[in-house]
């Protein structure tokens, strides 16, 4: 991730980020398998992993071909947006490794039928910016358009402008943005969270 600054008119801080974005396994390893030429196991990250910040990691929801790539993250914590029971597989995962989970179920719809629980994004926030949750890692189904809006809210914390906090969102959704996830970011009221502390590499105050 690349993030360059400018400052807006009213004294915000606008930021413009390169985000590089992961696709499927499947493109990562054309073979269909998880060696290299050499018989060495290679990393594959979960679908749309990136970085959001120093200690907080967003994608798609993991399986069990991601699991060694995610131990090289030293993960403490696992925010997943999504209402389903969390997979045996990776529940176990977690046990074995240590790392606690956040479960704020979110229904995964599509316009116009969606309703954003906004408590759930402020109380996943608090977790968010627990630094004794860090490393964390953000998923929801796709990570696309909950994990969009959760991250989305973080940067209006860390005082983005809304046209960065867009691109950045729609970075991921692509053609499935929504407008109202962007609508459901704008209207985000922060001021219950600005007392927490922010303990990231590009926030201000």
């Amino acid at each position: 991730m690349r993030l360059d600054e400018t400052q807006s008119q009213n004294g915000d801080i606008c930021r413009t980020i390169e985000v590089a974005v992961v696709e499927p396994a499947t493109r990562l390893c054309s073979n269909g398998d998880s060696l290299d030429p050499n018989g060495e196991e290679l990393y594959v990250p979960p679908l749309n992993f990136a970085m959001v910040d120093n200690g907080i990691f967003r994608s798609g929801f993991p399986d069990t071909a991601n699991f060694t790539f995610l131990q090289t993250l030293g993960l403490r914590s696992i925010i997943c947006l999504c209402p389903e029971p969390y997979p045996e597989a990776n529940a176990q995962f977690l046990k074995s490794n240590g790392i606690r989970l956040f479960q704020f179920g979110i229904e995964g719809r599509k316009e116009p039928f969606v309703n954003i629980p906004e408590d759930a994004i402020r109380e996943a926030l608090k977790v968010l910016l627990d630094v004794k949750n860090h490393p964390v890692l953000i998923h929801c189904k796709r990570g696309k358009h909950r994990t969009g809006c959760l991250v989305g809210c973080l940067r209006k914390l860390q005082r983005w402008c809304l046209s960065s906090v867009f691109d950045e969102y729609q970075c991921f959704a692509a053609a499935k943005a929504r407008v109202t996830d962007q609508r459901f970011m704008e209207l985000f009221d922060i001021s219950s969270l600005k007392h927490l502390p922010l303990p990231f590499s590009c926030s201000t105050r």
